[in-house]
């Protein structure tokens, strides 16, 4: 196939299924990696066009740009989303992902959607072609929550799902925003594991507290930065002990976690907490990083310096069946569902 442009005039229009046809900028890069992407709202075979409603800025990225930006943050997410064609936070490398309502499909899309679903797509921001047109006048700068309108395209390789109807839009949204998490997580831990989640209060915390309690954890130690997600954590029920630690100091981490567990999962959306959940898990365990906030090579000169035997792992958000996982843990898990409801309040 080629991966080039074709005209209409000789036979009609070729494009790839992971999106190249989209990249402007550098060539040869998957649309992720591109510095610019096509955005335009006319379509080729096999992509689809979502009307947007709402995007989910991931946690790293909104930390980073509220810190950075303040009041300004608006114009400065409307300057990336214009000057790139798509939501790459270009500080943290990431994006979020978004809600919205089919519009139109192509014939050889193979994603099984169609006119009219309210969807979220489960592939970053980073890499999806996306235009707002009406300059964010909705979002008040304060939620990772953006309600937006605009457009965006999805490939013949994207993932989406259809939004439940049993669940407001923001709440699924939040749902679907994090559930790589839990899924990598029951498939890691092992029964009668010992495990430690970092950032346990959060969205994709507490939900990996719960994958890892049905995946048949042992101990469960949920780690979080105050007394006041203490509180919500205990009363939720998640966690045999409940934590205080600044996970960016790696000793002060280990010391609240105790005895080193087999499987830290890392939630957190600030940067400086890998040595910390190296120190915390035993020879022989795993250390799962789901921030975006986190630096691999960080990770890995520090695992070597510590001499440390533990497998570490990137979750890259996306493992079969993790929206239907996500969305049964948190329809059975009275804490979980305290937690995000919580938030959302």
């Amino acid at each position: 196939m080629r991966e080039a442009r074709v005209s209409r005039e000789d036979g009609g229009w070729t494009a790839s299924p992971v999106g190249l046809h989209r990249v402007l900028a550098p060539t040869g890069v998957l649309p992720q990696a591109a510095e610019r992407l096509d955005a335009s709202p006319e379509l080729w075979p096999g992509e689809v066009r979502i009307r947007v409603e709402r995007l989910n800025l991931d946690a790293a990225s909104f930390r980073q740009l509220s810190d950075q930006y303040g009041d300004a943050i608006k114009a400065e997410v409307l300057a990336i989303i214009e000057s790139r064609g798509k939501m790459h936070n270009p500080v943290t490398g990431s994006g979020g992902m978004l809600v919205g309502v089919v519009d139109e499909v192509t014939p050889d899309s193979p994603l099984g959607l169609k006119p009219g679903d309210r969807v979220a797509t489960l592939v970053s921001l980073t890499l999806t072609p996306l235009r707002i047109t009406d300059g964010l006048a909705r979002w008040d700068g304060r939620s990772e929550q953006v309600p937006a309108e605009g457009h965006a395209i999805l490939f013949a390789r994207s993932i989406a799902a259809v939004l439940p109807g049993d669940l407001p839009v923001p709440l699924a949204l939040s749902v679907m925003d994090v559930c790589g998490a839990p899924a990598l997580t029951r498939r890691v831990v092992k029964p009668g594991s010992a495990v430690a989640v970092i950032g346990a209060a959060g969205k994709s915390g507490s939900l990996s507290l719960a994958a890892a309690r049905r995946a048949g954890a042992a101990r469960l130690v949920g780690v979080v930065p105050h007394a006041r997600e203490a509180e919500a954590l205990t009363s939720a029920g998640l966690a045999d002990e409940v934590v205080i630690a600044d996970a960016r100091d790696p000793v002060a981490l280990a010391a609240a976690v105790g005895a080193p567990v087999d499987v830290t999962v890392v939630c957190v959306d600030v940067p400086g907490c890998e040595h910390g959940s190296i120190l915390a898990t035993r020879d022989g365990g795993t250390v799962i990083f789901f921030s975006m906030a986190t630096s691999f090579s960080a990770a890995a000169l520090g695992a070597e310096g510590l001499a440390a035997d533990v497998t570490m792992l990137v979750g890259n958000g996306y493992t079969p069946g993790h929206a239907a996982l996500a969305l049964d843990l948190f329809r059975t898990s009275a804490g979980v569902r305290a937690l995000f409801e919580g938030r959302h309040a």
